[in-house]
């Protein structure tokens, strides 16, 4: 899958609309192989985002767990020291 989109279930503070944009964009984007569409397809394009963007939406809404919500920000930290680790290689 594409590195970009991150896991949006199960954080406190929970996902935001933007940041649920930002995934359904990157996935459309991966699928289609477009990073921008042309024009002929540019209405079929956004229209995939905001339907992959309504059933990103339902689908956290509709998920369940007993575990505890992670924090952003310390798997942000945990995140960026992976990348490091790796950059250092």
């Amino acid at each position: 899958m594409c590195r970009n989109i991150r896991t949006l279930f199960n954080f406190e503070p929970p996902a935001t609309e933007e940041e649920i944009h930002g995934a359904a964009l990157q996935f459309v984007r991966k699928v289609s192989g477009f990073n921008r569409p042309s024009k002929a397809n540019e209405a079929v394009f956004l229209s995939a985002v905001k339907e992959v963007e309504a059933v990103s939406r339902k689908l956290l809404s509709s998920l369940e767990t007993n575990a505890l919500p992670k924090n952003r920000e310390k798997e942000a930290a945990r995140a960026r020291a992976r990348a490091a680790k790796r950059s250092s290689l």
